[in-house]
């Protein structure tokens, strides 16, 4: 499966797990995440994904924005990763992820966007190496 196919997952993956809608249960947001040169907008409401569009869109507004190159996201969304790539901060050290924007909602529901960040190891069998 394609990576920006398996982005098209994480509303389920997400909406679907209680423990991750607890965390993110007061945040309200709109994020983008760039996987290669493809733009996905997430529309966050209460924690819950209410909408994912892909892009590129003209105009479309984010709070905050997470890119990387698709092999560094492959990675990361190993079900083991590497040291280095199990880590959005990791990567965004070593250059493989680009963290922009206004983080304050990133950092003050970090562990809600870690755990969504991640939600596709879950996967992980699925993705193709």
């Amino acid at each position: 499966m394609p990576l920006p196919d398996l982005i098209e997952r994480l509303p389920a993956l997400v909406n679907g797990n209680p423990a991750v809608l607890r965390r993110g249960r007061y945040l309200s947001t709109d994020m983008m995440i760039e996987v290669g040169t493809t733009p996905f907008y997430l529309s966050i409401v209460q924690g819950r994904i209410e909408s994912l569009s892909r892009g590129p869109l003209v105009m479309r507004s984010w709070s905050f924005a997470i890119r990387g190159r698709e092999d560094a996201w492959r990675q990361f969304w190993a079900r083991h990763p590497a040291p280095g790539f199990h880590d959005i901060f990791a990567l965004a050290k070593f250059g493989e992820f680009h963290i922009e924007g206004d983080i304050r909602p990133l950092m003050t529901n970090l562990l809600y966007f870690k755990a969504l960040l991640e939600a596709p190891r879950a996967l992980a069998d699925d993705v193709p190496r």
